[in-house]
């Protein structure tokens, strides 16, 4: 997948570009969806599949003091996106000059200026332009004058809900992994760099790998069996999310204790997949209490594995 870092730039042009555009916060079923059905027009026609989307997200340039819990970070939605089958990924800057356009302005400067799209696929929800005046029914309109079809994507409903990026986001805060893997196609994941903590899981027998939450969709806090990935590991790990009442934290972290490895994870990348939550974040009397409540939350983990409950798609090396 080629991508164009910021459209403003862009000079060129691709042949038959069937485009789609939003944010694409996750890349869930629904957006998959959409971008199959882009894949498969772009190979009808022979042409280019594209998709464009926005950095910052739109909620965040709006609101910088209160920005969207995002499901996914740029790296690992363009990962995402590259693995639906999506030839070309435009990066609109949004700035103010994006968010002071019109309606006719987004069409005609970037859909078919900039862009030069001859089919736009669109989410049934799609909003742009200033006020969000823009919509399917829009483009429609606008089409036949600058050369482009517009097709709707209907909304995909699973167990009667609507798949969306604030459903899974709800069931996160709510500790529902099930749900959110069944809408996202996937278990959830946070990509952070690892940072240094405050040494008390060393101090009780059980170091961890820690990493802060920015602008991240978070799941409730708890104990979690999860799955912690770097370079070409991926091992299993019990992971808690919180503020360690017991030792008085200030800040929530993610702290995950990598079973089977010793070494030092600092300043490294690393992916927690979430798979299970095991209990809430508990307040202990003692430290030797709360070592015993950890031992058995590791052993819960060791065993959750072993008994078979990890997926294929992620196995433990």
């Amino acid at each position: 997948m080629r991508i164009i870092e910021n459209l403003w730039d862009w000079q060129g042009s691709f042949p038959g570009l069937v485009l789609t555009v939003g944010s694409f916060d996750g890349v869930h079923l629904g957006h998959r969806r959409i971008l199959s059905m882009v894949t498969e027009s772009a190979r009808k026609m022979g042409g280019t599949s594209g998709l464009m989307t926005f950095r910052p997200h739109p909620r965040e340039f709006f609101a910088p003091a209160s920005p969207p819990n995002l499901l996914t970070p740029d790296a690992k939605k363009f990962a995402l996106i590259d693995e639906s089958g999506v030839d070309v990924l435009f990066v609109l800057p949004f700035e103010a000059r994006v968010a002071n356009m019109d309606r006719r302005e987004f069409v005609t400067e970037i859909v078919h200026g900039r862009c030069k799209a001859v089919q736009v696929v669109v989410g049934h929800d799609f909003r742009f332009g200033r006020e969000a005046l823009g919509d399917y029914h829009y483009l429609k309109r606008m089409g036949p004058h600058l050369e482009f079809d517009a097709i709707q994507a209907p909304p995909l409903y699973i167990e009667g809900e609507r798949v969306s990026s604030t459903a899974i986001r709800e069931s996160l805060l709510q500790g529902d992994l099930d749900k959110a893997r069944l809408f996202l196609g996937r278990p959830y994941s946070i990509v952070g760099e690892v940072i240094q903590g405050r040494g008390v899981g060393h101090e009780l027998g059980f170091p961890t790998a820690n990493i802060a939450p920015y602008h991240t969709a978070v799941p409730a806090q708890g104990v979690y069996a999860a799955q912690v990935k770097f370079g070409n590991q991926t091992l299993p790990a019990a992971v808690n999310i919180g503020i360690a009442p017991t030792i008085r934290q200030e800040v929530m972290l993610i702290e995950a204790h990598v079973l089977g490895f010793s070494g030092d994870l600092r300043g490294r990348r690393i992916e927690v997949v979430f798979h299970k939550r095991l209990r809430p974040e508990r307040r202990f009397a003692t430290r030797l209490e709360l070592a015993a409540a950890i031992g058995e939350d590791v052993a819960a983990v060791r065993n959750w594995f072993l008994g078979g409950a990890a997926p294929e798609e992620a196995p433990i090396e």
